[in-house]
């Protein structure tokens, strides 16, 4: 049951970034920042944790999920250090998912090869 609904709830997020990209003029990039910005909003009122533990994976890989990931951070430094948490919580949170992004993406361009465009 746990498959169906990530499934569900993953799909439905991406349902949503489709439709935003179909019927509206914003970039990749804009619609990018408004779904982590949205994730970090839902994550900081407690709202997108009652969404992980319905549907886990399902919101978590979404880019609302590291958005939500970002807030939980902060949120825990803050308490922990004080207002330097604000700044150094979000980072040390996700830094082992932008590690693997940024490798993940090294990676892809040594083995493509990518090429400027004539």
């Amino acid at each position: 049951m746990m498959f169906l609904k990530a499934f569900l709830i993953g799909g439905a997020i991406c349902v949503i970034g489709q439709l935003l990209i179909d019927l509206t003029k914003l970039t990749p990039a804009r619609i990018l920042v408004i779904f982590v910005c949205t994730g970090v909003l839902l994550g900081a009122l407690g709202i997108y944790d009652r969404l992980v533990d319905f549907a886990g994976a399902g919101a978590t890989i979404p880019l609302t999920g590291f958005g939500n990931a970002l807030a939980k951070g902060v949120r825990e430094a803050v308490k922990k250090d004080g207002i330097m948490g604000a700044v150094t919580g979000g980072l040390s949170a996700c830094s082992g998912g932008i590690t693997i992004a940024v490798l993940s993406a090294l990676i892809a361009a040594i083995i493509a090869k990518p090429k400027d465009k004539s």
